[in-house]
């Protein structure tokens, strides 16, 4: 008697709950915005891999006879003021921006969580050292910052990538101190110790598994701003030089040729439009998926 009623127990449970299982799905599956974001993403990645395959030309050939050519049968995206490509140079200009954004994010991500972690678990000085540096660092604007720091490192791609490493390291220091203040008196962390468990492995194998859902979400949305701030360097003349193809400075370039030759900064400036729309509607696909109660409303 027991038992069947445990089994009817259960199956009533189980289909108490699979609607609001396929109520996630078909949310998800719906969501346009969430659906566009993997789109332009994916193409954006899939560019950057097959680059030297979709290039039509040599991104850094020069050819004096072709410049400013509008868009062509020859040259799709017209030519600039050497006679190179427009196209192709976007095409590579995918690869340079995407690993300028994951050098940004890993270097910025390794710095922040660990201090932040550290800080939040052992708590008193630790904890208020850490702060009070990144208050530092936060209590400038960003860009400002970032553009000080990368002409004091000298104007190259890779002072601007660790300007903008600099720059962002408080915000996942910040993020993951909130999130270990928060799990390190749970009963599984105070187990831990009680069995001998040193600082590191508690931080390592409990606390900072259990935040990687918002530092995920947070990643994914910074790594369009990461392109966007590494492309505004690149305008302002302080991060990528020529001839390297890179978005912000063929803008900086286009732009003294834009009445005339329109192609020439328009283009390079839609691609890094559409590539930090799509990361932040991901970041924000991601944001209400793995947010609990925005997944489970009805």
């Amino acid at each position: 008697m027991s038992t069947t009623l445990q089994a009817s127990a259960s199956a009533v449970d189980v289909a108490a709950r699979r609607p609001a299982r396929r109520r996630a799905r078909f949310r998800v599956r719906g969501n346009e915005i969430a659906i566009l974001g993997v789109m332009l993403v994916g193409l954006l990645v899939l560019v950057a891999l097959l680059a030297p395959l979709l290039a039509t030309h040599d991104p850094e050939r020069l050819s004096m006879t072709t410049r400013l050519r509008p868009p062509s049968s020859q040259f799709w995206f017209g030519t600039d003021e050497f006679g190179r490509d427009l196209y192709s140079r976007i095409v590579y200009g995918s690869r340079i921006s995407l690993l300028v954004a994951a050098t940004v994010i890993l270097i910025a991500t390794a710095i922040g969580v660990t201090l932040g972690a550290i800080g939040a678990y052992r708590g008193g000085r630790w904890d208020e050292g850490v702060m009070r540096l990144a208050d530092v660092f936060m209590a400038f604007p960003d860009l400002v910052l970032a553009m000080a720091l990368s002409a004091a490192f000298g104007a190259n791609l890779v002072s601007a990538i660790i300007a903008v490493s600099i720059v962002w390291w408080p915000t996942y220091a910040r993020l993951i101190r909130g999130q270990v203040l928060s799990l390190k008196q749970q009963v599984y962390v105070e187990a831990a110790r009680t069995v001998g468990a040193g600082e590191l492995r508690i931080i390592v194998r409990h606390l900072l598994p259990n935040t990687l859902s918002p530092l995920l979400v947070r990643i994914t949305t910074d790594i369009g701003y990461a392109i966007l701030y590494t492309a505004s360097l690149g305008f302002l003349g302080l991060g990528a030089q020529e001839p390297t193809p890179e978005w912000g400075r063929m803008i900086a370039t286009g732009r003294l040729y834009l009445l005339d030759q329109w192609w020439y900064a328009t283009l390079p400036g839609l691609a890094i439009f559409l590539t930090v729309l799509g990361f932040t509607w991901l970041g924000d696909a991601l944001r209400d998926w793995t947010d609990p109660r925005t997944r489970n409303a009805p």
